[in-house]
């Protein structure tokens, strides 16, 4: 495995998840479950694929020293911290760029960090054979999730004819095209159609390869793939280089436009975990009610409480709120508003955000 790597994207925002999350400490940083935080659950399920050496975690420069805390085992310069935004396709090439510099043949794997994935050993399996495909096949490949009900808030993708290889014990299709975020009724199509799947944003390549889809479809990514690759010192190169390249996502710039894609069907658990009311599905029942904490209750139902300290809530004739309590903050919202709690970021004071 030491010409395989993987890259993990870790930086986002925190405001879907406020007053639990803050710029510092956004979704994948926060342990909602009590069982580690996402982060660490991602670095845990990649370190029985990958040495700690050959995975290399991106983020921000206000998350830097948390997720360091947290990820110390892996070599300092394996963790960088992006200057500034510029969307997941300047990302993506960072990290080609900083592996290549090291194997120029490598396979990789980029993954997010903040997704919720149960079954280890199926993930692990697959992330073999995915790097194992990426060897064989001259393509750019997905991981993609069978959608279990007509979601409006993932993009999808659309497959085509399957692939024959013995070699893989789950399903690998040609892909046809990406698709961007449906409405309902256009992602009540998909999922009757049955050969569409959810777009989790987890791909595997050789990164020769890639680099060859990059020249011939984003040429900006691939100049700066060259110029780190290039440079005497990488790190020192991207922090003068990377301000300039234009914001745009992954699927834009490369996906949508690689002359091979395919897709294989996960064969694990996958749950983006994208809003409070996610959260509440993995948390224990009280009443009717989704809680951490202990609960008491009079007339109150489908409730979803979450309490950063333990503390006692009582609720008395409410039903379809989330309430989340910190040691400095009080969200109370009504469930169908939860998209809108990061609108209310926004007009907090510095310190609460």
């Amino acid at each position: 495995m030491s010409d395989h790597y993987a890259l993990i994207l870790a930086g986002g925002s925190g405001t879907r998840f406020w007053p639990l999350s803050r710029n510092t400490h956004p979704k994948q940083l926060l342990d909602l479950f009590g069982d580690g935080t996402l982060l660490r659950q991602t670095l845990d399920r990649v370190k029985r694929v990958l040495p700690a050496e050959n995975i290399i975690i991106l983020t921000n420069r206000l998350q830097e020293a948390e997720l360091r805390r947290q990820a110390a085992e892996l070599p300092p310069e394996n963790i960088v911290a992006e200057p500034l935004r510029r969307d997941t396709a300047p990302a993506v090439a960072l990290g080609i760029g900083l592996i290549a510099a090291r194997c120029p043949h490598a396979e990789m794997m980029v993954l997010p960090s903040d997704a919720l994935i149960r079954d280890d050993e199926a993930f692990c399996r697959q992330a073999r054979e995915a790097l194992a495909l990426a060897e064989r096949e001259s393509a750019l490949i997905t991981i993609g999730i069978k959608p279990t009900w007509p979601c409006p808030s993932y993009g999808y993708i659309e497959r085509a004819a399957r692939l024959e290889d013995n070699a893989l014990s789950s399903p690998c299709y040609e892909v046809a095209r990406f698709c961007e975020k449906p409405d309902a009724a256009l992602a009540a199509q998909y999922l009757e159609q049955g050969n569409f799947v959810w777009n989790a944003g987890m791909f595997v390549w050789n990164v020769a390869h890639v680099r060859r889809e990059l020249a011939a479809h984003a040429p900006e990514l691939a100049q700066f793939v060259t110029q780190l690759c290039q440079s005497e010192n990488p790190r020192a190169a991207f922090a003068e280089l990377f301000a300039g390249l234009t914001p745009i996502s992954i699927d834009y710039a490369l996906m949508e436009k690689a002359q091979r894609v395919l897709n294989l069907e996960a064969a694990f658990d996958w749950d983006d975990v994208g809003s409070w009311i996610s959260v509440g599905s993995y948390l224990p029942r009280c009443e009717g009610n989704a809680t951490n904490t202990p609960l008491s209750c009079e007339g109150a139902r489908d409730n979803i409480v979450y309490s950063a300290g333990g503390k006692r809530v009582a609720l008395v004739g409410v039903s379809d709120l989330i309430v989340v309590d910190t040691d400095d903050a009080l969200l109370i919202c009504r469930r169908e508003q939860a998209d809108s709690i990061r609108k209310i970021v926004g007009k907090l004071p510095p310190e609460l955000t």
